[in-house]
């Protein structure tokens, strides 16, 4: 009979090649149990030859210190292997850090597959600045830390955000500059919905959320388009179902035709490109709506026109734009934020332009009520012009004129009449005036108050002569007392004073002058001398030097 290993037995002896501080299995795995939880399980048929037959299972547990790794295995051997194995586990071995994760690394490569589907939620989502994506998926029991590159994550449709539920694919591999195994993501898709409806969903979301949804920003589309410009591809049957519509209802219209690629990659730039070029060279063009769409498809097919590039060039059109994409049930962001929405292309001439049949019916209305309006303006005129004729002014058109004549006359008349009267009433006035002034004598009146007034002023002069000699006299006698007062009339008489030139005091003592200080004298008619003090005596004889 073949003995069997216990998966303990080979788990003891690998956590003591990681661990060698784990004692034995027992508490290798309540230490490991209670530090460690659970990120992933993957079962997959390794080997199978004459020596031994196992199915591996390995479990990557994730702790808070690090990451470690544990195998367990089922093994059928025979005697032989089983005394190898026990040779092994007698030989210690010592490994340093990078030789673990290459192992650890070896390891997955080989009991891996190569190609790995995880389902989890994304948590911890990090976009680095160069496009490649950090995150974790998770489930309610375990966490797989997670990477995207830029290349791949270019191809994803939708946003991904924390609490999204994905379907991921891709290989596991370890970091091995930080010792962790980590899932790198290849491509990734929502779970539940496809990724291009999210990525739908969300677009309109973010754009909405910028209002380039709002009618408020929406051109009106002309009633009478003179030039239509087309974007859709010259192969697809679109371009006929808009060109008959269009000419079916409005063939007077000047269409203009801009190949396009509808569908693939690169189609919404070049859809949006030839939307800015045709605004920049419209004065050139000079077209006056401007018609976007394609055919029916998939939501794959139509995804061109649910890119955000072309979404903004059609919000940032001078012209207006009418999207026709698809079939009645589709609808693609460029609907939103186009000015007008035709269902599909057919449906575009619609909108486009008006029915040639119904502007026809229209003008003949119209014309019919402007002849039948003409003709009963035209007979109330001519019934008021008749009644005019009929009047008495149009009888005798000469006779208003006599009538203001005859009120002319009868006015001038009055005015006469009343200029007259005036008048005489102002000469009687002025007699009467002239008799109370010839009674009153103004001439013997003038004679008496010119004698009183050439009495007043003989009187006044002969009063201000007195004043004027009473105020000479008692100017003159001021005038000598303060000529007595006044210190210097002695100069006039010889006499001179000195002053110190220094403080301006009047030297009346030996003791107001210092030698060599300076004095000035001042004589008559304010003329001054100044000099040097070369010498004080108490006698007389003190020696002075003009300067």
């Amino acid at each position: 009979m073949t003995p069997t290993v216990s998966s303990q037995v080979l788990i003891c002896t690998f956590l003591r090649t990681v661990n060698p501080a784990c004692a034995g299995v027992n508490s290798c795995l309540r230490n490991q149990a209670a530090a460690v939880e659970p990120v992933a399980v993957f079962s997959a048929p390794i080997l199978s030859n004459s020596n031994a037959a196992f199915k591996p299972e390995i479990r990557l547990p994730l702790s808070r210190t690090g990451f470690t790794i544990e195998v367990g295995m089922v093994w059928t051997y025979n005697q032989s292997v089983i005394g190898r194995m026990q040779q092994i586990q007698q030989k210690t071995k010592v490994y340093t850090v990078s030789q673990v994760n290459s192992l650890i690394k070896e390891i997955l490569e080989n009991n891996l597959p190569g190609w790995v589907t995880v389902t989890g939620q994304i948590t911890d989502w990090k976009l680095h600045h160069k496009g490649h994506c950090y995150f974790s998926l998770k489930d309610e029991y375990s966490r797989l830390p997670c990477v995207m590159w830029n290349d791949d994550f270019s191809k994803v449709k939708f946003k991904p955000e924390n609490g999204l539920a994905v379907i991921a694919e891709g290989h596991i591999d370890v970091y091995s500059p930080q010792g962790r195994y980590q899932f790198y993501v290849e491509s990734m898709t929502p779970a539940g919905v496809g990724a291009l409806q999210l990525a739908f969903e969300q677009m309109v979301k973010k754009l909405q959320a910028e209002g380039l949804f709002d009618d408020a920003h929406k051109k009106p589309i002309p009633q009478y388009p003179e030039r239509i410009g087309i974007l859709t591809s010259e192969s697809g049957a679109a371009v006929h179902d808009i060109k008959d519509s269009i000419w079916h209802r409005w063939p007077c219209v000047k269409l203009s035709l801009y190949p396009v690629p509808v569908q693939g990659e690169g189609a919404a730039q070049e859809i949006a490109a030839a939307i800015r070029d045709i605004n920049i060279h419209n004065k050139q063009f000079r077209l006056d709506l401007l018609i976007v769409g394609r055919g029916g498809g998939s939501l794959e097919d139509l995804w061109a026109f649910n890119e955000e590039v072309l979404a903004r060039a059609i919000f940032d059109s001078q012209i207006p734009i009418i999207s026709a994409v698809g079939h009645e049930v589709d609808f693609t962001v460029a609907d939103f934020v186009a000015d007008a929405r035709a269902s599909t292309p057919t449906k575009a001439g619609v909108v486009a332009v008006p029915d040639m049949q119904e502007v026809l019916g229209q003008l003949a209305y119209f014309a019919k009520r402007l002849s039948s309006q003409t003709k009963t303006r035209l007979e109330l005129c001519r019934e008021g012009l008749q009644t005019i004729l009929a009047s008495a002014a149009f009888r005798n058109p000469l006779l208003p004129i006599r009538n203001r004549e005859q009120q002319l006359d009868e006015l001038s008349t009055s005015l006469a009449s009343t200029t007259k009267a005036l008048f005489a009433e102002l000469r009687d006035r002025l007699h009467l005036f002239y008799q109370q002034i010839v009674r009153i004598e103004p001439h013997r009146l003038l004679a008496r108050r010119t004698v009183a007034l050439n009495n007043l002023l003989n009187r006044a002069n002969v009063a201000i002569g007195k004043i004027v000699v009473e105020a000479k006299m008692q100017l003159t006698a001021q005038a000598n007392r303060l000529a007595a007062l006044n210190p210097k009339s002695v100069l006039q008489r010889g006499y001179s004073i000195t002053t110190n030139k220094q403080n301006g005091l009047l030297v009346r003592t030996l003791d107001d002058i210092q030698i060599g200080g300076h004095l000035i004298t001042e004589l008559a008619d304010r003329d001054t001398i100044e000099s040097a003090v070369t010498d004080k005596r108490r006698r007389e004889n003190c020696q002075f030097s003009s300067l």
